[in-house]
């Protein structure tokens, strides 16, 4: 009799490029489809052939809409890819941005190397484009949390909430005898706008994500931390640069926002959201209440907070406005969109201050910068930064060790085996170490392409 066998095809080892397969009897399903980000050699991996051919995959499962869990989508897509992409509702609604977004993104950067030559490739050329995203986004098929869907094949499924950010979910596969359960990005406990990570009951085998395994977030209101720094650098006359991921931080931000605003606090210092993307992530708030904790009250005071800039003319304007304010743009790790031009303008002056909300992988500009860079090169062009750099890992979004061992705790018993994934080596490690020493669990370190077999 066939075995499931499970292969990470991406998310082990690194905190991106999430993909793990499930396969039984010459049957496959993909949990998740992300993009490698980050260090080159790791965006260099969305270039290779994939690993396995894309037409023999029966079904792909997003937990969420987050780029290094669905970015790949259109690419498996224009390689052959045919099935169905089951998800949430909010997490289809919230990849019609992304895709859409990524393909734009990735047209327009491939256009503006040719046209100023700093590429190596000639012509440079996109992932996918809007036709490749589009493609992707009709085989999307969303279906409610907590119901058991058959997948076909004898395979069923149930998706539970995640917390972390709209519509995000955790994937219980029962499969030949064998229940899996996928964490994907777990949220945050208490978090003000997503609900707590839903307990499960039981699993076989578990994928547990170790994001932030070695570390705990700091017990500091953000709101509180927001105010300090953005006080701080308007005293000195300078403007607040947030890069912040478009779906999940910048909404939270915006409720900070109102609670300092709401509170008396800021004056007129205006904020800006300068992201069309997530202004429209912030728009589904309102789509998917049953969704968030945010009363609906609440949810418009907040989204109201921010002056929107869809219009690349203001987000220029906004660059050449030395008044001092707060400008919410993407790319959260300082990857790419109009947040790169806010750096060329405002990085240079120590009186402003570049503040990153969240986690940073290896590779990205981000992570260079908190580590202490004092340029980076955007577009081509090595770019000298005396702004202030402050980070607020407390914003993340990813539930911390400590979090993560709490959601563990919810299992009505250890599975026989659990892998962790989706983290950086020194945080998988140190999860490994507290699930062996709190909980007696047996567990493993996935490593790249590396297949096990569950039975």
């Amino acid at each position: 009799m066939a075995s499931l066998t499970l292969t990470s095809l991406g998310g082990a080892g690194t905190v991106t490029g999430s993909k793990h397969l499930l396969q039984l009897g010459g049957r496959r399903i993909l949990v998740d489809c992300g993009l490698f980000q980050g260090l080159k050699a790791l965006r260099l991996k969305n270039w290779e052939p994939f690993p396995i051919e894309p037409e023999s995959i029966d079904t792909v499962i997003l937990t969420h809409a987050h780029l290094d869990h669905s970015g790949y989508l259109p690419r498996l897509v224009r390689e052959g890819f045919r099935g169905e992409v089951i998800c949430s509702s909010a997490t289809a609604d919230l990849c019609e941005l992304m895709l859409l977004d990524s393909a734009k993104i990735q047209e327009s950067d491939a256009a503006f190397a040719n046209r100023h030559g700093f590429s190596r490739h000639k012509p440079a050329l996109p992932l996918y484009g809007k036709h490749d995203a589009e493609r992707a986004l009709e085989r999307l098929r969303p279906v409610p949390f907590g119901s058991v869907m058959d997948l076909g094949h004898g395979a069923h499924l149930t998706l539970r909430h995640a917390g972390h950010i709209l519509g995000a979910a955790t994937a219980e596969i029962r499969w030949g005898g064998q229940t899996v359960v996928f964490s994907g990005d777990l949220g945050r406990y208490g978090d003000p706008i997503t609900p707590d990570p839903e307990p499960v009951a039981a699993a076989d085998y578990l994928l547990v994500e170790s994001t932030y395994g070695d570390r705990k977030h700091d017990n500091v209101d953000p709101a509180e931390a927001l105010l300090e720094i953005v006080e701080r650098t308007s005293r000195r006359g300078g403007t607040v640069i947030i890069p912040a991921f478009a779906v999940g931080r910048a909404q939270e931000l915006l409720h900070h926002f109102w609670r300092l605003k709401a509170a008396g606090h800021l004056g007129l210092i205006p904020i800006y959201l300068d992201s069309p993307m997530a202004i429209d992530a912030t728009g589904l708030l309102h789509r998917h209440m049953e969704d968030h904790r945010l009363p609906p009250d609440v949810c418009r005071a907040s989204c109201a907070v921010a002056t929107y800039t869809r219009d690349v003319e203001e987000s220029k304007a906004l660059s050449a406005n030395p008044m001092p304010k707060v400008i919410i743009s993407a790319s959260g790790m300082a990857t790419g969109g109009r947040v790169l031009h806010h750096l060329k303008a405002f990085g240079r002056d120590s009186r402003n201050t570049v503040l990153f909300a969240g986690y940073q992988a290896a590779g990205t500009r981000g992570e260079a910068l908190v580590r202490g860079a004092r340029e980076v090169k955007i577009h081509g062009q090595w770019i000298p930064i005396n702004a202030e750099i402050a980070s607020l890992p407390s914003l993340s979004a990813h539930a911390d060790a400590d979090e993560i061992l709490r959601w563990l705790g919810g299992f009505e018993r250890p599975p026989k085996r659990t892998f962790i994934v989706h983290g950086e080596p020194e945080a998988a490690l140190a999860l490994q170490s507290r699930i062996s020493e709190a909980l007696g669990w047996d567990s493993h370190i996935s490593e790249q392409d590396e297949a096990q077999r569950l039975s």
